[in-house]
């Protein structure tokens, strides 16, 4: 890719930023949007509806920058919890090293790289000059000014650590006082058990109770034995839908309420849609009550078993109950909420046969989406598309089509045949048989970012030839040459994926098109946005995670090959940062929280960019005749991967369990708080599958006794 076309694939992400930050600030101000920009504040009540016509709203202001940037992270975790804390962290942990790689890849390495003259001599033409003569690659063979290439991997490494270091640590410290400061919470005092043996003459909850009596009888309080309740949450949703049809039949004029019976709604007698939905939403209740009636024996093994202080449920959570390994098997308990109840009913082996067939899935879409690599890796070379559009030569040789083309229509296709595999990601990990929303993002979120790793960035940088792929495994010893030579030729490419992928979906994470375009289309045909169906969304870390993550990975990568992405990379975090921050202020809310389980996948990802970056410096420096710089960056991947044993040892036990110290603490804390009572009556029914929770839609009422029940 040549610099023109990479100055018009950021003038195009520019100018789309410009215009999304100017509609943003306009239609934020309009009435009519308040459920698209500001959900979270409008479902708390916080915001109101003005009808009066303002001048103001009609011009842009930058009004809302300098409200997210007074934030402080105090308000943000009372706001949004510690997830979104946490998530806030990683930007600021990407400035912070961004800075420093842009002080020293800008002003040291890139001013060495261009002034080498391995690639050509020619600085007449600056426009039409290749990219790669801002790499490494315009260095010449032997050239001692790789040696200050060596020193700034060295201490790019020793900042990078020290970082990750204090972030780690600063989180930890922040896990346990968010811990200490939280109220009793149903989830510590709770434990899951699945794989109860199944009982010859009594029940799950018998055998539960009779299990716990006895070998926990001082810490034991109670249980809930989950039941099969898919068919009553099958009818909850037909039920649901007819509500919100009625609701929206009743605000039409009484000639839309009419319909024929019969064929295709042309044929037979007109009835009144209201009536006839109104008796099929009794009908519905009808049937709810007698799927409850035969609940009694839809019990499952599993059971959620509360405890009356949280180290007797540590305690339980961590010693096994039985002798058989796979029965009684227990794990932390999620919060009520964040329960996800269609796979208790699955057995141990269930469960298995569908992880397998989930990897097999995973690998199958891996290989399928290497087929958009090779059409965005054509488009990036026009000779290769007039060899296969020969066609198309008169238009490909417009030199603002060929900037086009290779600078800014690869990133955006590849950016659009991904944004398909996050909901796949999200499928498969709900298959898997997690029992909470929480497990199942933290699942997509591991699946989704190496997937992307492997696919945009491997599959990119090897998209030569499959054998290159296949060699990587068969012939590891050559694994250091051949990324040495195949990473720094896609330095161009994955400049443009920083500013196409990175600026444009930061700009329209802010815009919100999709619901802007929603509630629009349901004002327009419905008469208006109804209240009904209003949901404050929660923001999909599984998404925004991987992807925040794999562009750390490329600036790591391409610091010292390309530093040239650097400032990009730079614009991007500072942007995030702001819009993030607006965005947990005014639109997200908490679906649930993990108090802080998605930094422990950041700073695996951070470890792994580290490595591959001293993997490519040590076949780097063998390609260009340097031997002993790259023996001497050996150790390099050994410091780091022993200092990661060291983290993970020092500060992982702490994201998987709360320690006994804090626990302890916590429980004589509550031991002289006088609402613990009324907490643990509550606890006794915090576990009730929400199928079962009495839910009323039909406005009749018949003398029956039970209601509609609604998930």
């Amino acid at each position: 890719m040549i610099l023109s076309a990479l100055l018009t694939s950021v003038g195009i992400n520019l100018g789309l930023c410009f215009l999304f930050f100017a509609l943003y600030s306009i239609l934020r101000k309009q009435p009519g949007n308040i459920k698209v920009y500001s959900p979270r504040l409008f479902g708390e009540s916080k915001t109101q509806q003005q009808d009066e016509f303002n001048l103001e709203r009609l011009l842009p202001s930058p009004g809302w920058v300098k409200r997210a940037w007074q934030l402080s992270e105090d308000e943000l975790l009372s706001i949004t919890g510690l997830d979104a804390v946490v998530f806030m962290r990683v930007f600021i942990f990407c400035l912070r090293v961004f800075t420093v790689a842009c002080i020293i890849g800008v002003f040291v390495l890139l001013p060495i790289n261009f002034l080498g003259n391995q690639l050509t001599d020619d600085f007449s033409d600056l426009p039409s000059k290749s990219l790669d003569s801002f790499s490494i690659s315009n260095v010449n063979d032997g050239s001692n000014r790789l040696w200050i290439h060596f020193c700034a991997a060295y201490v790019f490494t020793g900042v990078v650590c020290y970082l990750l270091y204090c972030e780690y640590n600063y989180i930890s410290l922040k896990r346990i006082a968010y811990f200490y400061s939280s109220k009793p919470q149903p989830h510590q005092f709770t434990i899951l058990v699945r794989g109860i043996p199944a009982p010859s003459a009594s029940s799950f909850s018998q055998i539960v109770e009779n299990l716990f009596t006895e070998y926990h009888p001082s810490t034991y309080l109670s249980h809930t034995v989950v039941r099969r309740t898919s068919k009553i949450q099958s009818l909850m949703n037909d039920a649901g839908k007819l509500y919100r049809t009625l609701g929206h039949l009743k605000l039409k004029n009484s000639r839309q309420r009419y319909k024929r019976d019969g064929f295709l709604g042309l044929f037979g007698r007109k009835v009144d849609l209201v009536d006839h939905y109104e008796k099929k939403l009794e009908d519905i209740e009808d049937n709810v009550r007698l799927e409850q009636s035969s609940l009694a024996g839809e019990e499952v093994p599993a059971a959620f078993v509360s405890f009356n202080s949280r180290f007797g449920a540590a305690i339980a959570l961590h010693i096994q109950q039985g002798i058989n390994p796979t029965e009684w098997v227990t794990e932390r308990a999620p919060e009520p909420k964040d329960v996800y109840w269609p796979f208790f009913s699955t057995s141990f082996i269930k469960r298995w046969i569908f992880k397998i067939a989930v990897v097999v899935a995973y690998i199958a879409l891996t290989i399928l989406f290497l087929i958009p690599v090779v059409v965005v890796q054509g488009l990036t070379h026009l000779d290769q598309l007039e060899t296969w559009f020969p066609f198309l030569r008169a238009v490909l040789s417009l030199t603002f089509v060929g900037d086009l083309i290779t600078g800014y229509l690869p990133s955006l296709i590849l950016q659009l045949f991904l944004s398909v595999v996050r909901p796949i990601m999200i499928l498969f990990s709900s298959m898997e048989g997690y029992i909470s929303h929480s497990q199942i993002e933290q699942s997509a979120c591991t699946k989704l970012l190496w997937f992307t790793i492997w696919n945009i960035f491997f599959a990119n940088v090897l998209s030569g030839s499959a054998l290159s792929m296949v060699n990587i495994f068969l012939d590891p010893k050559k694994i250091p040459g051949l990324l040495g030579a195949a990473v720094p030729a896609q330095a161009s490419f994955f400049i443009a994926y920083v500013v196409t992928s990175g600026w444009t979906s930061l700009s329209s994470e802010l815009f919100r098109l999709i619901p802007l375009l929603c509630s629009f289309l349901k004002r327009l045909f419905a008469g208006k946005d109804d209240d009904d169906d209003f949901e404050i969304p929660s923001i999909p870390y599984h998404s925004e995670i991987p992807r925040v993550l794999f562009f750390e990975l490329l600036g790591v990568t391409y610091f010292f090959l390309a530093p040239l992405i650097l400032p990009f990379l730079l614009v991007y975090y500072c942007l995030g940062y702001i819009i993030y921050r607006n965005q947990f202020l005014n639109v997200y809310a908490p679906k649930f929280e993990t108090g802080g389980k998605f930094w422990p996948i950041v700073h695996n990802s951070t470890i792994f960019s580290l490595v591959l970056m001293h993997v490519i410096a040590i076949g780097i420096f063998g390609l260009k005749k340097l031997p002993l710089a790259s023996s001497l960056t050996i150790p390099l991947p050994v410091l780091t991967l022993i200092f990661n044993e060291y983290c993970r040892k020092r500060f992982l036990p702490i994201f998987k369990a709360d320690p006994t110290e804090c626990l302890i603490k916590k429980d004589r804390g509550d031991q002289n708080d006088p609402s613990m009572a009324e907490f643990f009556e509550k606890l006794a029914t915090a576990y009730q599958d929400p199928a079962l929770m009495p839910v009323q839609y039909s406005g009749s009422d018949d003398g029956r006794s039970s209601p509609l029940l609604r998930g």
